[in-house]
């Protein structure tokens, strides 16, 4: 019962998720007075255990970064964390733009939540604007590679690692058995067998089994990433015409020729039609992506998740999507700040606490691996057919592969992608990506 019970408590906390919050809520600490006449010695006192962090999604991040003050107010009674809460990832960005354009970093709070991909380049951008995470009290090998080679700059640690974005394959089970199949017939595949498997099921069920957003594809991306490769060359410059990129785009055409795969019109098509409306026995996507599947009660105990497919049969690992907390330059405290995020979501004493209610009130699964050999994590979900897929996640995090990321990663996520809907309309598939590579080093003033 109380295994059931909790799966419950994380499908329902999950399914709030599917989508960025825009919620209008402060965060649970406030660092104003209650009176105007309130007495400045308490003031100045509150102030010396008081932070402030700006931070987006009111059903995702809120909840995590609540569930850290919480914890961390077991070490620090008089702990308070002022959560102000932006409206999306772009107004932390724009704040930290209009700060740095103008020179007075004295408009920042103490601590931004940040999106991985954007970080080195406003860290390059704006070298005033952080203080470094250099003298925090934290086993960095506690953590994936991959995800701390976002917050690592020049060998030194910025930030603090949050939400874990791992790709997960979830397939519907029922469907795979009415073929004749099982997890495990899906687990460290080739494409080629995936393909095969997948033509099977459309033909027997209609469904496709695998579906993506068309417009903004990420597939693309988790497939070249599974493989250890990037669209970049270490030295930065674009690399859409290489080999790997070439035998991707391939899998992915192919795919989409053979029903295997449905590129959708758009986000909406891919999430309200395809994976609500029950066109698909697969989806592959950052885990965030398990509230959207989770919205269809029917199908609850009809999933499971597994790695991906990758071109030689190797389970593959990917990541899309996450975000760090940076302290900036304007933070009072850093010693405080540092000891923070060390204690809660740098692996502390704290963290299990943080992350067990990080994902029971928010869906936030940690990029800690030691705090996902907790309790909460170990137990099964009964929407994903009793399997215990959080400690999952976790373990599968701390295999991606770390590759070359660049700050132009969306611009060249949408040409690829304008390539793909080139090719499956008869274009050639070398002038295509030729000319994706070449669109792209123009962007980049190559």
């Amino acid at each position: 019962m109380k295994k059931k019970l909790l799966s419950l408590m994380l499908a329902g906390a999950l399914a709030v998720t599917a989508f960025a919050g825009c919620g209008s809520s402060s965060g649970s600490g406030d660092s104003s007075s209650d009176s105007e006449s309130a007495d400045a010695t308490t003031e100045s006192a509150d102030s010396e255990n008081t932070l402030t962090v700006y931070a987006w999604d009111a059903n995702f991040n809120i909840p995590a970064l609540k569930a850290a003050e919480a914890a961390y107010q077991e070490k620090n009674p008089d702990f308070v964390l002022n959560i102000e809460e932006q409206s999306q990832s772009s107004d932390v960005e724009d704040a930290v733009t209009l700060a740095g354009s103008s020179g007075d970093y004295s408009t920042l709070p103490d601590i931004v939540l940040f999106q991985d991909h954007y970080i080195q380049k406003y860290v390059a951008d704006y070298p005033d604007a952080w203080n470094t995470m250099a003298d925090a009290d934290i086993d960095w090998s506690d953590f994936g590679a991959e995800k701390l080679s976002y917050s690592t700059v020049d060998g030194v640690h910025y930030g603090v690692p949050v939400d874990n974005g791992t790709v997960i394959f979830a397939y519907r089970v029922d469907i795979l058995e009415e073929c004749g199949y099982t997890i495990d017939d899906v687990t460290g595949i080739t494409w080629d067998r995936f393909i095969e498997i997948g033509k099977e099921v459309y033909d027997k069920t209609g469904k496709y089994l695998l579906s993506m957003d068309g417009d903004g594809n990420d597939l693309p991306y988790m497939m070249l990433q599974a493989e250890g490769a990037s669209q970049f060359n270490e030295d930065g410059t674009p690399n859409l015409t290489s080999d790997t990129v070439k035998d991707i785009v391939d899998v992915i055409t192919r795919m989409s020729k053979e029903n295997v795969l449905y590129l959708a019109n758009d986000w909406s098509d891919y999430t309200d039609q395809t994976i609500m409306g029950d066109m698909v026995a697969g989806v592959m996507n950052g885990n965030w992506i398990i509230p959207t599947i989770e919205q269809v009660e029917a199908n609850s105990g009809k999933w499971e998740i597994t790695t991906m497919p990758t071109l030689s049969g190797e389970e593959g690992y990917a990541s899309n999507g996450g975000s760090s907390l940076y302290i900036t330059s304007n933070c009072k405290n850093v010693e405080l700040a540092q000891d923070f995020l060390a204690y809660t979501f740098g692996g502390g004493e704290g963290a299990v606490a943080t992350y067990d209610a990080a994902l029971t009130d928010g869906g936030v699964i940690t990029c800690c691996l030691s705090a996902g050999e907790s309790e909460v994590y170990q137990q099964g979900v009964e929407y994903f057919n009793g399997q215990a897929i959080y400690s999952k996640i976790v373990e599968m995090g701390g295999n991606v592969k770390t590759v070359t990321q660049s700050d132009y990663h969306y611009p060249a996520r949408s040409l690829v992608a304008a390539a793909i809907i080139n090719i499956n309309s008869g274009s050639d598939l070398d002038s295509e990506l030729e000319s994706a590579q070449e669109q792209l080093e123009f962007e980049m003033g190559l």
